[in-house]
């Protein structure tokens, strides 16, 4: 996972639900919490309410009704991480090593005068593959190292402004809206483990006219 996916769910926490419990003087929390297991039942209720059950901008699901309709396949990593890197081509000087924002890479000798593609993660500079017409042909390995990430990486974004105070306990709303939805799903399942209705009467056995008391022919 890249590290974009994960701040963007630690700034979805912090706008929708660190918002809620924390405070200071000036801005006192709108639902105060006095113990670490009302935290966790809170952020508990408000993952499987909220966050859980919106559907998401990319796929137009839910993430719940997603994982529901089966476990997706997860890329692989190597693949995913190959797909996210950046490139350029550079021709290998006489001395068999290329130069990328000023850091020195050498590379296999049989590359000399050749032009190479270098691939690499912009925010790990300390390593290249090297491709040589569309084939692979081993690593670049690092001579002098400036620069450990490119300048053109996206920096690390500063935290978003705090959302707008309203005065509404908006945990304590998800929080009472998950209870009665899980009090209706133990509800149901009471229904579901109820024993079966006993047989009716009218099935019972009844005597045949024509046999006698003691169940003989007549």
């Amino acid at each position: 996972m890249g590290r974009g996916k994960i701040e963007r769910v630690f700034e979805t926490i912090q706008q929708q639900f660190l918002a809620e419990v924390a405070g200071d003087d000036a801005h006192p929390a709108r639902h105060p919490v006095s113990s670490l297991d009302e935290l966790n039942a809170l952020l508990t209720s408000w993952l499987r309410a909220e966050y859980h059950a919106r559907p998401h901008s990319e796929t137009g699901e839910a993430p719940q009704a997603r994982l529901a309709a089966g476990q997706p396949r997860l890329p692989d990593p190597a693949l995913l991480k190959e797909a996210f890197s950046w490139s350029v081509i550079r021709q290998v000087r006489k001395t068999a090593t290329v130069s990328v924002e000023g850091n020195v890479y050498s590379v296999d000798p049989f590359l000399t005068g050749r032009k190479i593609e270098c691939v690499f993660d912009p925010f790990d500079m300390s390593e290249m593959t090297v491709y040589w017409q569309g084939r692979k042909v081993g690593k670049a390995l690092p001579q002098v190292i400036g620069r450990h990430a490119h300048p053109k990486a996206p920096p690390d974004q500063d935290d978003p402004e705090p959302a707008a105070l309203t005065g509404i306990d908006y945990l304590h709303l998800v929080a009472s809206a998950d209870a009665a939805a899980l009090a209706g799903q133990l509800r149901l399942a009471a229904l579901d483990d109820s024993d079966p209705a006993a047989p009716d009467s009218s099935d019972s056995a009844v005597p045949d006219a024509s046999q006698d008391e003691e169940g003989e022919p007549q």
